[in-house]
């Protein structure tokens, strides 16, 4: 984790360490590493968009650079309008599932791919030297705004049919989702009904989609007796789906479908995903033709990965998927598309799902100050190689130490002040003995740090 940048781009409270000072000197820095050029730039739906949006095009122009402004968009969007307008990156302002009190920016490459840790660790380099480019007034760069909006659902409508027509419930949680998705879903042919689909920057529920906070969903899904139900973060770079009795898909299950899908729609190959995936991944995919390959945590290392080695599907167990025949870019709006014709094609999630192997998977936050992560790490790791009876390690991000039926990963989270524990074992008794050692273990190497 750098000065400024975390596992997604810049995240921070307003006004507090993100300023729109940071916001300006992060455009000028951007405009210094490329040179020139243009840059897509876009914000989800949160109060302090436009000021940190107006800050970042400031510095960018400043330096010479283009820039195309997109207005409110999901993150998938500004990925998609890089690429369609031949630009040479990409910006997005926002906080992604953070409160509303947060927000951020986050930088994208020309092939929709996010910033390596190594580009921005250059940005915040010529961010703290202050030598910044500076254009003479007859080169600064100018600024134009598009909409590409209706060439994204004509493009996605290229890719994805459905011989039949569903109902589906989707709950864009006021973000910036809420511009987008409902209307591709339409564009399939769906019956689509709106749950929090007014972009007001105020959130009526956490926005993280998960069991919790998509319970309004699960019980409107069952009510209008409808097919699926799709949920989205602040950015909809992230999906949850309900399944068709109204009950939360859990993300590994439906990341395993998912992946499985993506292996019969686009052929046999290897499907990218982070080290806090569980087990039922591998066991689903590999009778389909797929090859499980872990990496770090954050879109950038699946991405990164999946470039790589010419995989078929990426994602991670939060809802984070990447189709690499679409885009680089995180994208719950076009994964909504997938899913429904998942089911148009192999029938409800609610019998799919079954087929998916079920693990007892845990997970705990833990209050770490980021001052003393590093440090607390290097305790978690020592005591941990020696507390448990484990048979392999896997050191990329974190550590996660493996048996054959269970897995635990200690890991300090990139955009919070916690430490985060992920664990799988195959019964709920073995899970609980090892999150409750695994618990007294983070707690004491906090407080030793």
């Amino acid at each position: 984790m750098g000065k400024y940048f975390g596992t997604s781009g810049i995240r921070e409270v307003v006004n507090e360490r993100l300023t729109p000072e940071l916001a300006l000197n992060v455009g000028r820095a951007l405009g210094t590493y490329l040179g020139g050029g243009t840059v897509v730039v876009g914000k989800d739906t949160r109060t302090s968009g436009e000021m940190l949006k107006k800050a970042v095009i400031s510095g960018l122009l400043s330096a010479g650079v283009d820039v195309i402004d997109i207005g409110l968009a999901p993150t998938p969007l500004t990925g998609f309008a890089i690429k369609l307008y031949g630009a040479d990156a990409g910006v997005t302002i926002t906080a992604s599932h953070n409160p509303p009190e947060y927000n951020g920016i986050k930088v994208w490459q020309a092939n929709g791919m996010a910033y390596t840790p190594e580009m921005e660790a250059e940005l915040e380099a010529i961010i703290d030297s202050g030598s910044f480019r500076k254009v003479s007034w007859n080169e600064i760069g100018t600024l134009r705004r598009a909409d590409p909006k209706g060439e994204y659902i004509k493009a996605a409508l290229e890719m994805v049919e459905l011989e039949g027509s569903y109902t589906v419930v989707l709950d864009s949680g006021n973000g910036a989702g809420s511009i987008l998705s409902p209307y591709l879903q339409r564009e399939l042919g769906n019956k689509v009904i709106s749950l929090n689909s007014h972009p007001s920057g105020f959130f009526v529920r956490e926005l993280e989609p998960n069991a919790k906070s998509l319970a309004m969903l699960a019980k409107t899904v069952k009510a209008m007796k409808a097919d699926v139900g799709i949920a989205h973060d602040g950015d909809a770079d992230r999906i949850g789906v309900v399944d068709d009795q109204g009950n939360f898909v859990e993300y590994e299950v439906m990341l395993s479908l998912i992946s499985g899908y993506t292996l019969r729609k686009f052929g046999k190959g290897k499907v990218v995903t982070t080290v806090d995936a569980g087990f039922a991944l591998d066991d689903y995919i590999k009778p389909l033709g797929g090859e499980v390959l872990r990496t770090r945590v954050g879109d950038v290392a699946v991405a990164d990965e999946l470039a790589k080695h010419g995989g078929i599907f990426g994602g991670e167990p939060s809802g984070t998927w990447i189709i690499p025949q679409w885009n680089l870019t995180p994208d719950g709006i076009f994964a909504g598309a997938l899913v429904l014709e998942m089911i148009d094609r192999l029938g409800p999630i609610s019998e799919l799902a079954k087929e998916v192997p079920r693990y007892v998977t845990l997970r705990a936050k833990i209050p770490c100050p980021n001052g003393k992560k590093a440090k607390a790490m290097e305790i978690i790791a020592h005591e941990a190689l020696k507390s448990f009876d484990y048979e392999r390690l896997i050191d990329i991000d974190g550590v996660r130490i493996e048996n054959g039926d269970w897995w635990i990963l200690f890991r300090p989270s990139g955009t919070e002040p916690i430490m985060r524990i992920t664990l799988e074992a195959h019964t709920e008794e073995k899970a609980r003995a090892l999150m409750e050692k695994a618990e007294r273990l983070v707690k004491e190497a906090i407080e030793k740090a």
